[in-house]
């Protein structure tokens, strides 16, 4: 019983160590709003998931990447959004490039493959930027206006402090 509870406070305190480090970052608001635009770059794209093995390496070879920021994209560009974001890319990929020639919507098959993926690439490419570049602008702006009414990062690492203790 005494092994179980040792264990479970070095759980609680590399989670207060992690909860601290993820408030308390010291990233400019340029670097967060570009670590989030990033991670929707990068969520945006058709990878089924894999993309977020990006994540890792990406957070140590760039010192300036918020990781806090990079995860945050996965929250907005979660499964359920992907697959309205799936059928809009088909369909602006569809406008740009013209319809696949012999294939009726409930008619897809295996032989139109490549004209389908086709237009779901370039479809999903355009709102991948798109997407980028208003995560880019929205994350830059929340950061500044949340920084300004709660007094910055100095502030939140005070609060913690208070809380959790000196780390």
């Amino acid at each position: 019983m005494a092994l179980l509870r040792a264990r479970l406070g070095e759980t609680v305190d590399d989670l207060r160590g992690r909860l601290h480090a993820a408030l308390a970052e010291r990233y400019t608001p340029g670097q967060v709003a570009g670590s989030f635009a990033v991670g929707v770059f990068i969520t945006s794209l058709p990878t089924l998931g894999t993309g977020l093995l990006l994540f890792p390496p990406l957070s140590y070879l760039f010192a300036g990447i918020s990781k806090v920021a990079l995860v945050a994209a996965v929250a907005v560009m979660n499964p359920v959004v992907k697959w309205g974001v799936y059928g809009v890319s088909f369909w602006l990929g569809s406008r740009l490039l013209g319809p696949v020639e012999g294939v009726a919507r409930g008619d897809i098959g295996l032989s139109a493959a490549p004209e389908v993926v086709t237009r779901l690439l370039v479809g999903n490419l355009l709102l991948a930027v798109v997407f980028t570049v208003v995560g880019y602008a929205v994350a830059y702006r929340l950061t500044v206006e949340y920084r300004q009414q709660n007094g910055g990062v100095g502030r939140i690492e005070g609060a913690l402090e208070a809380v959790f203790g000196r780390r």
